[in-house]
C-alpha cells in the first residue's frame, strides 16, 4: 500500500483504551513521544491491533494553527 500522506511515524502500540464504539490506540515513536488516535473499534479489529505490535501513525492535515500563550 502507498500513501500520499508523508508524515508516517512507525511504532509500537502501547494502549488500546476500548470504548463501545471507537478506540483510543496509543503509539510509542520513540524519544518519549506518544501518539493518541481515535479510530472506530471495527477497524481495531480488522487491523488485528493488540498492545506490543507494530503500527503507523499516519499524519494527514490540511492546515496547522499556532499559537502561544498569553
Amino acid at each position: 500500500m502507498k500513501l500520499s500522506a508523508r508524515n508516517q511515524l512507525k511504532g509500537t502500540i502501547v494502549a488500546i483504551d476500548e470504548g463501545a464504539v471507537n478506540g483510543i490506540v496509543k503509539i510509542d515513536i520513540g524519544g518519549g513521544n506518544i501518539i493518541s488516535a481515535t479510530i472506530s473499534m471495527s477497524a481495531v479489529k480488522e487491523l488485528g491491533l493488540v498492545v506490543g505490535s507494530t503500527a503507523y501513525a499516519v499524519i494527514k492535515a490540511t492546515s496547522v494553527m499556532v499559537g502561544i500563550e498569553d
